[in-house]
C-alpha cells in the first residue's frame, strides 16, 4: 500500500470518531473523587472531571463498578504548557500483591515538547511490559478518545480509536494473563518530578500551578462485577439481549494491524522487548512471538 493509502486508511478512525458525537457520561453516576481535598471536581452538568495537581497535592477518582472484560472509552485533555514532572495516570487495576492493572500514563513535557504515552500490563503482580510513544497531535488541545478492549484472548489499547498496542493472551507459553480479577477504573494526576521528565532531570516549575486534566464521554461496555458474579451471562460466552458484546471475541483485522504497525514504527520510543540488557536471563517469552 502505498504511503498516502496507509495514512488515509489510518486516519480514517480519527474522521469518524470527529463526525460522531459521543453520548455525555454523568460522572457523578459513574466515578467517586478519592482523594485531592477538594482538586478534583465535577462540572458542566457533571458532564466533565477535573483532575488538579498543585504543590501541596494531587488528586484522583475511581470507577464505581468493578469490571471484568470489557471496551472502556474515555475523553482526555491534557495539562497544557509546561507540565514537566507532572503524570495524568488512567488505568485499569486489582487489588492485592498479585493485582492485574492495564495502564496508560501520559509523562508532562516541557513547552513544546511532545507528551510521552507510557503504556504498562501487569499481571498477579508483575508488570515490567513497558511501551511508551509519542502522539501524533497534541494531546493538550483538545479531548482525545484513549480506550483500552480487554478480553479473555486480547488487550488492545487505542487513541482515537487507532490501535498503538496489542497483547495476548500467551498462557500457553506460560504468560500470565489478566482475566481472573475483576479491576477498576483509576485515574490520578500527580508530581513525579523524580524520574517523569528526562529521568527526573527536569523538575515540575511549580510557577504553573494549578495544573489541570480534563475528562469527559466515559462509556463502558463491559462486564460489571458486584457480589462475586458478573453482569454478563458467563466468562466464555458474555451474550446479553440488551448489549451487543462485539468486543468480546474482537480480534485485530487487517485494517487495524496496519494502524498498529504505522503507530509503531513512527511513534514508539521504547519497547521492552527490544531491551535485552534488562532481560539477561532472555527476553520474555511473548517478545519472540511475531
Amino acid at each position: 500500500m502505498s504511503s498516502s493509502g496507509l495514512k488515509f486508511t489510518f486516519l480514517m478512525p480519527l474522521m469518524v470518531a470527529c463526525l460522531m458525537a459521543a453520548s455525555a457520561s454523568i460522572f457523578h453516576n459513574d466515578f467517586d473523587i478519592t482523594w485531592g481535598d477538594g482538586r478534583g471536581k465535577i462540572v458542566n452538568n457533571r458532564e466533565v472531571l477535573t483532575l488538579s495537581l498543585d504543590k501541596a497535592s494531587g488528586s484522583g477518582f475511581q470507577s464505581k463498578n468493578e469490571y471484568l472484560f470489557g471496551k472502556i472509552d474515555m475523553q482526555l485533555k491534557l495539562v497544557p504548557g509546561n507540565s514537566a514532572g507532572t503524570v495524568t495516570a488512567y488505568y485499569l487495576s486489582s487489588k492485592g500483591s498479585t493485582w492485574d492493572e492495564i495502564d496508560f500514563e501520559f509523562l508532562g513535557n516541557l513547552s513544546g515538547d511532545p507528551y510521552i504515552l507510557h503504556t504498562n500490563v501487569f499481571s498477579q503482580g508483575k508488570g515490567n511490559r513497558e511501551q511508551q510513544f509519542y502522539l501524533w497531535f497534541d494531546p493538550t488541545a483538545d479531548f482525545h478518545t484513549y480506550s483500552i478492549l480487554w478480553n479473555p484472548q486480547r488487550i488492545i489499547f487505542s487513541v482515537d480509536g487507532t490501535p498503538i498496542r496489542e497483547f495476548k493472551n500467551m498462557e500457553s507459553l506460560g504468560v500470565p494473563f489478566p482475566k481472573n480479577q475483576p479491576m477498576r477504573i483509576y485515574s490520578s494526576l500527580w508530581n513525579a518530578d523524580d524520574w517523569a521528565t528526562r529521568g527526573g532531570l527536569v523538575k515540575t516549575d511549580w510557577t504553573q500551578a494549578p495544573f489541570t486534566a480534563s475528562y469527559r464521554n466515559f462509556n463502558a461496555d463491559a462486564c460489571v462485577w458486584s457480589n462475586g458474579a458478573s453482569s454478563c451471562k458467563s466468562n466464555t460466552s458474555p451474550s446479553s439481549a440488551s448489549t451487543n458484546r462485539t468486543w468480546f471475541s474482537q480480534e485485530m483485522d487487517s485494517a487495524m494491524q496496519q494502524r498498529l504497525l504505522w503507530v509503531q514504527k513512527n511513534y514508539m520510543i521504547y519497547n521492552y522487548c527490544n531491551a535485552a540488557k534488562r532481560f539477561p536471563q532472555g527476553l520474555p517469552p511473548e517478545c519472540n512471538m511475531s
